[in-house]
């Protein structure tokens, strides 16, 4: 290093960046004053990690020697200038002087004493002992042996630092003593940011800090999130206690609902299913019959728009905790055939349990009506779907179901047995129970009164349900007396019979002999020589020819076959119906017009009808009291029937209408109710002569000798029709035109036509064709005289006596 200003700054730029302690021997006052002030400039001064060590050799330690003009020494501190003109940097000089530390030596080399003799008499000594082993040359040669030069500074050092080190200790009892002169703090052996200055610690403070705020803020989201899951567990556990606990407010009364509109909503009218099936299997929406929605131990309500089925409880029980885990276990279990339990309702008038209502209702209405239950595949469907849900029910923490019976196994509208009616053994301990229901209860648990049940007890429940569904007849073959019921329990009770006390078994040809024999394992007396019920249902599973195939697959297929041979017997009975039909429309046409017979076949009111014209025809037999009394009352319906009916197939070929027959009397009429213009007077003047034809012709059977003559009269005008009476109605006419037409026919004569003067009009004047003779005036009972005449023929087919072409003579009236 050079004495220059810049080499020193060179220097100690270099010094700067590798090291921290710097011995310096620069034994020039004026040169070591500068190195302090390029300490002090290179910014070395300010920091503490520097250490200056000077070596000096004049002894005079933080002190330097100053001469005067008159050549007189004194001494100054170190760092002042003391050449030269005051440059006023002393200050700064000082700041690098307290980074310093001044090393003096101390001259013995011409000095003797006693001491020092015999100082170097042992150091000679001791260098000829190992391990030095030196005698003569390391000790300057044989004959004068001197010893090192440094080794009294080496003694002195050594000496001085043990005893330094002991005052030391002594007096300066902290760091800050001790380095009083470098802030309180020693110098460090190395930089805290390195040499360089690039390894320079982080900043812990803050990682400290902002570790503490983690872990803060992780202990008060622990603190938080425990808080929170605490409270959603109470909230939950309020949730699942509210929803065990269901108000009687939220359960609606179905028959008050069953007139509200609200009821019209497709939920609720998919739930308003009949409570038991229909005889045809029909799921067909119906209303319930009120009779059914409650009873005396069960009730059916609306609950979140769906029906429920409610058992009533005649016990008021105090709910505790571990009731409420009871509760909230049996709502959570959920199997496909167990039935799903809803919840308490504890704020009614009376306790009830709410499940979930099925819409075929129990086994034991199924059996009671003996539907489907004759097929086996149905029967070994039930009992499997029976025996999955007490597996399900015995592997749950219900454990045991106690009560089981074909009453609380409930058919859903799929056709899955659901059972229900399990768990809440702290209402079933103190309800009341009816001996009836004990009848499907084992014998042990009746003679230990045990009403929680075990799984053994159930084999044997199921057992006693399969002999239902075997029999087809409800339990103990239909047991319906109380007091047969009370022998039946007494004789299950007892111990000391050789042959336990069972139902009989009145199975039909077809069933499976290995059911029988399953059914009498399960009721065995002893609980552990029954099989399990995963055994059993195994069993039932090998027992059914396609246990692959559900029940409702197997019922779809069966109404499909019925549904195949049904359609052809319904269309033969359409048929038949068909025809039948016909027949009844023709019969009935035959006794009403058919205008008015469809008119009434609607439904609709047949109005009396008036006609301004129409033609009447009436006609009687000649005699026919005295022909009567030759015949037997049997011999007489069947001449007029023969009669009739030569008239009825006359009447098929004219545009007439046959009103009645009295007896022998004949009435007709055309252009009612028909209207037909001027027709009608024409229709009736034929059908009288074709009647006139026939009866020439006709013969009595028995009587071969005998003739049958008719008086036809005839009468044309005004009249109403109508129908009158609603047992058998008949078709009416009402009017003077009838009375005149039977007038006309009871003033004829045997074999002639008589008609009125109005019908002869229409005949020669608005029809024609037509030969008439008048008769002249007649007396006619009610109606005085009138003229009436002969309907004869037609023209060219009669010839007229002489003077008989006047067809207006006017004759005297006629006596009768």
């Amino acid at each position: 290093m050079g004495t220059s200003t810049a080499s020193m700054h060179n220097a100690l730029a270099q010094i700067k960046n590798r090291s921290r302690i710097v011995v310096a021997n620069i034994d020039n006052i004026a040169t070591r004053r500068n190195f302090l002030l390029a300490i002090t400039d290179t910014g070395i001064a300010q920091s503490n990690e520097y250490v200056f060590i000077f070596a000096q050799l004049r002894n005079l330690g933080m002190l330097q020697q100053v001469t005067s003009n008159s050549n007189i020494s004194k001494y100054d501190d170190f760092w002042k200038v003391t050449t030269g003109v005051n440059d006023g940097r002393d200050d700064d000089a000082l700041k690098a002087a307290r980074r310093t530390i001044i090393v003096k030596n101390i001259d013995l080399e011409n000095q003797s004493t006693s001491q020092i003799d015999a100082f170097n008499a042992k150091v000679i000594a001791e260098f000829g002992k190992p391990p030095f082993n030196c005698v003569n040359e390391c000790m300057g040669g044989p004959n004068e042996q001197i010893p090192a030069s440094y080794s009294r500074s080496l003694h002195d050092s050594t000496y001085a630092y043990l005893r330094s080190l002991n005052k030391t200790t002594e007096k300066y009892t902290n760091e800050s003593g001790l380095w009083a002169n470098r802030g309180g703090k020693r110098p460090l052996y190395k930089p805290i940011c390195g040499y360089t200055g690039t390894e320079c610690p982080q900043n812990i403070t803050t990682y400290i800090l902002i570790g503490v705020g983690l872990v803060l803020l992780l202990l008060v989201a622990t603190l938080g999130g425990i808080g929170y899951a605490v409270r959603e567990k109470l909230k939950e556990k309020e949730r699942l206690t509210r929803e065990c606990l269901i108000l009687f407010e939220e359960l609606k009364n179905i028959k008050e609902l069953k007139s509200n509109e609200d009821m019209r909503s497709l939920e609720a009218n998919k739930s308003l299913k009949s409570l038991q099936s229909s005889q045809s299997g029909s799921t067909k929406l119906t209303s319930m019959d009120d009779k059914k929605l409650e009873t005396e131990n069960y009730a059916h309500f609306l609950y979140n728009r769906e029906v429920v089925f409610a058992i009533k409880y005649q016990v008021r029980v105090r709910i505790f905790n571990d009731d409420f885990v009871h509760l909230r276990k049996l709502r959570q279990l959920d199997h496909d055939n167990l039935n799903k339990f809803c919840g308490l309702c504890t704020d009614a008038p009376i306790l009830y349990a709410i499940w979930k209502h099925c819409q075929r209702g129990s086994l034991k209405d199924l059996i009671a009506k003996e539907q489907y239950v004759g097929d086996s595949f149905v029967m070994f469907t039930l009992m499997r779907d029976i025996a999955s849900g007490l597996i399900a029910l015995h592997q749950s923490s219900m454990g045991a179901h106690g009560m089981l019976s074909s009453e609380n196994c409930l058919i859903n509208d799929r056709w899955q047995v659901k059972i229900s009616d399990f768990g809440l053994n702290m209402i079933r301990e103190s309800q009341p129970i009816t001996k009836r229901k004990l009848l499907w209860t084992s014998p042990e648990l009746l003679r230990e009164n045990n009403r929680k049940g075990t799984k053994e007890g159930d084999v044997y429940s199921f057992a006693i349900i399969c002999c239902e569904l075997v029999n087809r007849e409800t339990v103990w073959n239909g047991v319906e007396r109380e007091d047969d019921v009370d022998e039946i329990i007494y004789r299950l009770r007892r111990t000391n019979t050789a042959i336990p006390h069972r139902p009989q078994l009145h199975p039909r040809e077809e069933i499976n002999q290995n059911l029988l024999h399953l059914i009498r394992d399960c009721w065995s007396e002893g609980p552990t020589e029954r099989p399990r019920i995963d055994q059993v249902r195994t069993m039932l599973k090998q027992m059914v020819r396609d246990g692959s195939q559900n029940l409702m697959d197997y019922v779809f297929g069966m109404l499909e076959q019925y549904a195949s041979s049904l359609e052809q017997e319904v269309e033969e009975r359409t048929r038949e119906l068909v025809e039948e039909k016909r027949k009844s429309d023709i019969l009935l046409y035959r006794m009403l017009p058919k205008q008015v017979a469809d008119k009434l076949k609607l439904g609709e009111f047949v109005e009396p009808e008036q006609f301004s014209a129409a033609t009447i025809f009436f006609s009687d037999v000649v005699s026919f009291t005295t022909l009567a009394s030759k015949c037997s009352p049997l011999q007489v319906v069947n001449l007029l029937n023969s009669l009739y009916t030569a008239f009825d197939g006359i009447i098929d070929s004219h545009d007439v209408y046959k009103v009645e027959t009295i007896g022998d009397g004949y009435l007709v009429c055309s252009g009612i109710p028909k209207r037909n213009g001027n027709d009608h007077a024409k229709e009736i003047a034929e059908l009288a002569f074709a009647f006139l034809r026939t009866v020439a012709t006709f013969r009595v059977d028995h009587l071969p000798n005998e003739r049958v003559n008719l008086r036809i009269g005839i009468h044309t005008g005004p009249a109403v029709a109508g129908v009158v009476g609603l047992t058998m109605p008949r078709y009416c006419l009402f009017g003077d035109t009838v009375n005149t037409a039977s007038r006309m026919e009871s003033n004829g004569r045997p074999a002639r036509i008589h008609i009125s003067t109005t019908t002869n009009h229409y005949l020669i004047n608005i029809i024609g064709g037509y030969v008439t003779e008048p008769r002249g005036e007649v007396i006619i009972k009610g109606k005085g005289v009138m003229e009436t005449f002969w309907l004869l023929g037609h023209v060219g087919e009669v010839n007229l006596p002489a003077g008989g072409n006047d067809l207006n003579e006017r004759t005297s009236p006629e006596p009768l």
